[in-house]
């Protein structure tokens, strides 16, 4: 299933280690560019789901576009909502979408078998089954819970 919000309890973790160095929208944001291939491809009713987007070279590519249109749109939200005080710079934003795209190859190949996260250099998908589907869900959630409850921390503690 696309858009697995899974996905999304590491960047937890990620924020709650790179504070304002790390931009936790523009990570999920990444995350729904990365899986809009497989959501065209089901569409489709493609035998394979998982193509370019989902090798190190289509996640840069992803990554690239993710930083360029996630940092004028998370600006924006962060203004309007009174959230943020500071800018989400182009470093910050290059990073996080370059941690969210690649994250999301780590954590799709280990559970999808079409995928070929290593092309063009070599074909096949070695990181499949290197633990279960359910001991990574439960990973995801594990980091998830404890960078919120880090990020819920800190804002208490600074309220």
């Amino acid at each position: 299933m696309p858009f697995t919000p899974f996905h999304l309890g590491p960047g937890s973790a990620f924020k709650a280690i790179g504070g304002e160095r790390f931009s936790f929208l523009i990570f999920g944001g990444s995350q729904v560019l990365m899986d809009l291939e497989p959501l065209a491809r089901m569409i489709r009713g493609d035998a394979i789901l998982h193509g370019i987007s989902h090798t190190i070279l289509g996640a840069l590519v992803v990554a690239v576009v993710a930083a360029a249109i996630g940092r004028p749109i998370s600006n924006a939200v962060l203004r309007l909502s009174g959230i943020g005080a500071h800018v989400i710079g182009w470093p910050v934003a290059l990073a996080s979408a370059l941690v969210g795209t690649f994250s999301h190859i780590g954590l799709d190949a280990v559970m999808h078998a079409d995928m070929n996260p290593f092309w063009p250099v070599a074909y096949g998908n070695p990181l499949l089954g290197v633990i279960s589907v359910g001991r990574l869900h439960m990973a995801c959630i594990v980091l998830g819970l404890l960078g919120g409850g880090v990020i819920l921390y800190r804002a208490v503690r600074d309220a």
